[in-house]
This record gives C-alpha cells, structure tokens and sequence, in this order.
C-alpha cells in the first residue's frame, strides 16, 4: 500500500474520503484506489503477470458472458459497511441489467454481482483479508483468490456476517469448480491460471 500527498482547500475544512479518493485518482493515473472499512487503499498498477492472467481468467469466464450476467474487469462494487466503502475486484460476474444498478462513482450495488475475483499483487493482505470481510458483508456469493505468494487458488461462498461459511483452497493440479449460481459451468485448471500468474 502507498500514500500520496494529497491538496487540501484552504477553507478549513477538510475533504471527504470519496473526494480524496478523486484527487488521487487524477494524480496517479494506472493506480487502484478503494475504500474498504472506511480506509483509502492506493495500489500500484500490476505487473505484466498479474494483467495477463486477468487475460486468461476472462476467456475462463467466456461462458457466462452473455444475454443473462456479464464478465466485467475493474467494475466499482458499492460497499454497504461504510457511508464512502467502495472496491474494485479484478474480475467479477455481474448480471446483465447491472447498468439499471449503478450506486455513484462508476459503482454498482453488491446485488448485481454474482462474483468477484482477485489476483494477489502488493495488496495481499487486503485481497486475503480486509477484501473477504467487505464483499462477505456486501453478500457476493462467490469470492475467488488467486494467491500468488502461496501458489493457491481460494475459493469462497455462503457469506455471512463478515466471513465465509465456506473457503476451499486449491493447489496446482487441482480443478476447480465454482458454482452454478455465477451463471454458467464454469470450472478452472489451478496450474494453468497459476503459471500465467506467476511473478
């Protein structure tokens, strides 16, 4: 995680966190910025590994692109556990009609998304941990980690409260399937995703 020096207006008072959040987009351009748990992340664009395997996990998704849910990279999920939370999930699988759902800021209500996707970069804790709790709360049904420091895929479903009734953790040579609920069969080779998405 990184910190950026941020302008403040000389009126006195001081910038929302959504307005931060704005600055620092326009002044770091390629960065990730969230608000999880009322905490403004700033991630670093990721490196070539990480953006190809995001290549190759939405060709794995191909099926569930269509007239009912959609595949979509970067899409703002609104967060219900703070006034400003919002995430970007490298991958998810949304409805269809998410267009008729968008909250503010180019992000969507947690309702319309069937499943979100990370892969690990400098952020590991966050996508390992702060990530779980916030779209456990917002109730995505399904939650996938692509660990690349433990060469793991994680699998997580059945939110409640802030955690994951269920979390599978898959090693290379493994497949895994993931539920019917995201909209189409959908089923990944570890090994494979994980070569790609090796540093």
């Amino acid at each position: 995680m990184s910190a950026a020096a941020v302008e403040h207006p000389h009126d006195g008072k001081l910038p929302s966190l959504l307005e931060v959040a704005a600055q620092l987009t326009e002044k770091l351009p390629g960065y990730r910025i969230e608000i999880i748990g009322g905490d403004l992340t700033v991630t670093p664009p990721a490196d070539g590994p990480h953006a190809d395997s995001l290549t190759d996990l939405t060709f794995a998704f191909a099926a569930a692109h269509g007239a009912e849910t959609r595949v979509a990279q970067a899409m703002g999920v609104w967060l219900p556990d703070g006034p400003e939370d919002y995430a970007i999930p490298d991958l998810a699988v949304v409805d269809a009609d998410y267009r008729d759902h968008l909250v503010a800021d180019n992000c969507y209500d947690p309702v319309v998304f069937r499943m979100v996707l990370e892969v690990t970069s400098s952020n590991y804790a966050t996508d390992l941990k702060t990530k779980v709790a916030a779209y456990a709360i917002a109730k995505i049904p399904v939650y996938v980690i692509i660990d690349r420091k433990k060469d793991r895929v994680h699998t997580l479903t059945d939110p409640f409260a802030n955690e994951y009734r269920n979390h599978s953790v898959h090693a290379p040579g493994q497949r895994v399937t993931l539920p019917d609920s995201i909209g189409a069969e959908i089923t990944l080779d570890v090994e494979a995703i994980l070569a790609v998405a090796r540093p």
